[in-house]
């Protein structure tokens, strides 16, 4: 195997050194992505004559429920056993060590499907004390989010974690913090998959901007953004072991419900008829 073709990755997870405060590549890419969602959202906001102070509570709402769905997704799907009798390291960022002391350590897992539910129920709360409809604050957030989605995948990446399997593609990455083993850089295709998701919809809306209301684009961006995950799963390591052998691993299965709720939106299912804005 020829491992000149490949490319050697192994960037330093640190963005900027300010020598008293390290600012790492992942959070930076995190705030990049969500100050990129907040001005896209302000501007939807005002193409369709929402008023300013009905927009400006969102940011901490979307915030919020990402980051606490996020954590408790990772801590309840992938490691329940530890977590469940660590509850204080679910919400605090800190690790107990086995000589009896504490280490600060950051949040060490987040859960892109616990970040959807968390985003979902912070959404709903926001619409009803905004007095928003649902539907249409859901498919505005829906137009904007994979912008958010493609910034966390490539702070992924800068930090050589959710490697890919084995391959000799001439693309293949060779992260050396992990081993010398050429992978599959998933971290990439999904953020590169985010990105066209997010000009797929963006054209959508300029062309047809009175289905925001509807659930379509919710629907349309749950549909694109957990089908490509099933597909791009099969390009990634598994993230805990209880996942080898199993025919499918915890994010496709996380991702099939999305999926479909994806296609019931897009289709105008009774409940989305229900809640949808009245035009």
């Amino acid at each position: 195997m020829n491992y000149a073709l490949f490319i050697n990755w192994n960037p330093d997870v640190v963005a900027l050194d300010l020598g008293f405060f390290a600012i790492r590549w992942y959070s930076l890419c995190w705030c990049i992505g969500l100050l990129g969602v907040y001005w896209l959202m302000h501007r939807l906001y005002k193409q369709q004559g929402i008023s300013e102070e009905k927009f400006e509570p969102m940011f901490m709402y979307c915030f919020l429920g990402i980051l606490i769905g996020a954590r408790l997704g990772h801590c309840l799907f992938y490691e329940p056993g530890y977590f469940l009798s660590h509850p204080i390291e679910m919400v605090l960022p800190i690790r107990h060590l086995p000589d009896g002391s504490w280490k600060f350590t950051g949040y060490e897992g987040l859960a892109s499907h616990g970040g959807t539910w968390g985003l979902m129920l912070a959404l709903w709360l926001y619409a009803r004390n905004m007095k928003l409809n649902i539907m249409h604050v859901l498919d505005n957030v829906a137009i904007v989010t994979p912008i958010c989605a493609c910034a966390i995948r490539l702070g992924n990446l800068m930090n050589s974690e959710i490697i890919g399997r084995p391959t000799d593609v001439p693309w293949a990455f060779i992260f050396e913090r992990v081993d010398m083993i050429p992978r599959h850089p998933g971290q990439l295709y999904e953020a590169l998959c985010y990105a066209c998701f997010f000009f797929v919809g963006w054209v959508i809306y300029k062309k047809y901007p009175q289905k925001v209301g509807t659930g379509f684009f919710f629907g349309l961006c749950l549909f694109l953004i957990f089908t490509s995950r099933i597909f791009i799963e099969y390009t990634k390591e598994n993230q805990e072991a209880f996942e080898n052998g199993m025919l499918f691993n915890m994010g496709q299965l996380l991702s099939v419900p999305f999926v479909l709720l994806g296609l019931y939106c897009m289709m105008g299912g009774k409940w989305c008829k229900k809640l949808a804005e009245k035009k």
